[in-house]
């Protein structure tokens, strides 16, 4: 078996900027990355989220964090990038892992507005299915 270091991209909106609206974003998200990747959190070697201005109730990773067995995962915020007319309340995340799958089965997960970053995943992900 050959393990390379693959990314798993993904993204959603928080209903809020709130700690619960963030958090439960957050978690839909990585549990979402986590079952359809099937994830094991000790292949993972890092995770960076990012979210937009209008989110500063919460940091992402300190939600992560609480997750069962991510406690030793290396894990970063930071604020994207601000561009005019872009999707607002986003949380992104990008996690590097080691892992056998080639990345042709790497699922990346857009979810609730977040779709609209890249239809093009999304779709072809939907048939795959």
């Amino acid at each position: 078996m050959d393990w390379k270091v693959r990314a798993i991209r993904g993204a959603i909106t928080a209903t809020a900027n709130t700690k619960e609206a963030i958090a439960d974003a957050v978690r839909e998200l990585l549990d979402d990355i986590e079952v359809r990747n099937q994830l094991d959190p000790e292949e993972i070697i890092s995770v960076v989220f990012t979210t937009t201005a209008d989110l500063d109730a919460i940091f992402p990773a300190a939600i992560a964090r609480q997750r069962p067995n991510w406690d030793n995962v290396p894990l970063l915020d930071v604020q994207q990038m601000a561009v005019q007319g872009s999707l607002e309340r986003c949380i992104r995340v990008l996690i590097h892992l080691n892992t056998p799958k080639p990345q042709a089965e790497i699922y990346h997960s857009y979810l609730r507005h977040a779709q609209n970053l890249r239809p093009d995943w999304h779709l072809a992900q939907i048939a795959s299915r």
